[in-house]
C-alpha cells in the first residue's frame, strides 16, 4: 500500500518481536503476549513510534527546502525529542514548543530525559505554560510565523506527527511488517494493543490491518483523559489515510476500538495502578515501560487480561513505543524502585 509514497530511512529495519513468557504465564497462562519493539527502532536517540512516521515526512520536508523543523509536545515529549535527533540527522535546525501538559511537580522534571536529550542535540526550545490538549495549538503557528519572520523556511510537524497528511503512513507500514513476520514465525496475531493519545499510530494500525480484516483487533488504550477527541482525531486520521493509500474499503467509527479506563487521573500522571504495570512488566520481563503512555497500555493489558477479555489461547501483540526516557523526569515516584 506504501509504493508509491517517498520514504527515507530512520530505523535500523523491521523492529523485533519478542515472546513475553514470563508475563503470560504470569497472568494465568491462557494467553500467549508478545511485544513488538518500536522502542528498539533506531540509533536516533532511543528511537520510538514516531520514528517510523517521521520517515515519510522527511522526504516532503526535503523537497520543500525546509531548513527548520518545527513541531510541538508537552515538556518530556518523546516526539519533540525525535524531531530533534532527526534534525541533527538532516543537518536541520529544530525549534520545539514544550508545553506544561503535565502536573507534575518533580524538581528535575524539565532538565532530563527527553528534554535533556533535545537540548544536546541542539534544538531551540520554547517553554510554554499552557495545559494539555490534542488539537492544534496557537504556540506552534505562533512559533512557525517567527521562523517566517527571520528568513528561516519552517516545516510544520504537529504534536505526534499525527494530524499531517503522511502522518498515519508509518503505521500502515507497521501493520505490513508485522504480516510478513507472522508469516515467517508461522502464527496470527488475535489482538494488538497500542497506547492511543494523538491517534496517528492507532489510525495508521486500523488502515493496516484493514487489509486482513483485523481493525478492530486493534485495541487502543487511552491515555489521553479526552477519549472523545481522541476517538474523533483517530478516526479522522485513520479516513484519510486510507483515501491517501487507496484502501477501497470504509473505516467506521465502529472500527476504532479505545478502552477508556486506563488514562486517569490525567494525561501524563500515573495512577498506582500505572506503577503496579511499570514494575510488573519490568521484573517479569525487563521490559522498561514509561508513565505516560506504554505503562498505561501495559496496565490496560494487565486488566484485560484479568477479566477475560482475550478469548483463552489469544495471541497478543503489545506494540511498544518506546518512551521510556520520560522516566527520569519521575524519580521521585520510582525512588526506591
Amino acid at each position: 500500500m506504501l509504493e508509491k509514497f517517498a520514504r527515507y530511512p530512520l530505523t535500523f529495519g523491521p523492529t523485533p518481536i519478542e515472546k513475553l513468557s514470563r508475563l503470560s504465564e504470569h497472568l494465568g497462562g491462557g494467553i500467549e503476549i508478545y511485544a513488538k519493539r518500536e522502542d528498539c527502532n533506531s540509533g536516533l536517540a532511543f528511537g520510538g513510534n514516531k520514528i517510523r512516521k517521521l520517515e515519510y515526512l522527511v522526504p516532503d520536508a526535503i523537497a520543500a527546502k525546509a531548513d527548520t523543523l518545527v513541531t510541538i509536545g508537552g515538556i518530556q515529549s518523546n516526539h519533540t525529542r525525535q524531531v530533534a535527533a532527526v534534525a541533527a540527522k538532516l543537518g536541520m535546525k529544530c525549534r520545539l514548543v514544550q508545553e506544561s501538559w503535565v502536573p507534575i511537580q518533580d524538581a528535575v522534571y524539565d532538565r532530563v530525559g527527553n528534554i535533556l536529550m533535545s537540548r544536546v542535540m541542539g534544538a531551540q526550545i520554547e517553554l510554554i505554560d499552557e495545559g494539555f490538549d490534542i488539537g492544534i495549538r496557537e504556540s506552534w503557528t505562533r512559533t512557525l510565523e517567527d521562523v517566517k519572520a527571520k528568513g528561516g523556511k519552517p516545516y510544520a510537524i504537529p504534536a505526534g506527527a499525527s494530524v499531517h497528511k503522511f502522518g498515519g503512513l508509518g503505521f500502515v507500514g507497521f501493520a505490513e511488517e508485522v504480516r510478513a513476520q507472522e508469516a515467517e514465525m508461522g502464527l496470527r496475531f488475535d489482538y494488538i494493543i497500542v497506547c492511543t493519545v494523538t491517534g496517528s499510530t492507532h489510525a495508521g494500525m486500523l488502515v493496516g490491518f484493514a487489509k486482513d480484516g483485523r481493525t478492530r483487533n486493534v485495541i487502543g488504550i487511552d491515555a489521553s483523559g479526552t477519549p472523545s477527541k481522541t476517538k474523533a482525531q483517530v478516526l479522522d486520521i485513520a479516513q484519510k489515510t486510507a483515501d491517501l493509500v487507496e484502501l477501497g474499503q470504509d473505516i467506521t467509527a465502529d472500527d476504532v476500538i479505545l478502552k477508556e479506563d486506563y488514562a486517569y487521573p490525567c494525561y501524563g500522571v500515573p495512577s498506582n495502578e500505572t506503577n503496579e504495570a511499570i514494575r510488573l512488566c519490568a521484573r517479569m520481563e525487563g521490559m522498561m515501560t514509561d508513565p505516560v503512555y506504554e505503562g498505561k497500555s501495559m496496565q490496560g493489558l494487565i486488566d484485560l487480561a484479568h477479566k477475560g477479555f482475550f478469548p483463552a489461547g489469544s495471541k497478543i501483540l503489545y506494540a511498544h513505543l518506546g518512551g521510556v526516557p520520560a522516566i527520569n523526569a519521575y524519580s521521585y515516584i520510582y525512588r526506591n524502585g
